[in-house]
């Protein structure tokens, strides 16, 4: 199982490193889907990490003198 304590610049250079072994294909059957499964857990970890820093992000958005409002991340993507 991934570890938790990863940081997802971690598990991205494992991921990456995990789908450059498989495309090689230079892998035993029996390692190939070993490094898949380890593959598809930091996959998942690194997909909840964004999920937890989206869900926290916070915008500050300046409105005229120097008042300032909190706006959700996900309220913005409309306005991109």
């Amino acid at each position: 199982m991934a570890e938790q304590t990863l940081s997802f610049e971690q598990a991205m250079t494992q991921l990456e490193q995990i789908i450059s072994a498989l495309e090689n294909g230079d892998v035993p059957l029996e390692k190939a889907i070993e490094l898949f499964q380890q593959g598809t857990e930091l996959s998942k970890l690194c997909a909840t990490k964004l999920a937890q820093i989206e869900s926290k992000m916070e915008i500050l958005l300046e409105q005229g003198e120097g008042n300032y409002v909190k706006k959700d991340f996900q309220s913005l993507e409309g306005d991109l």
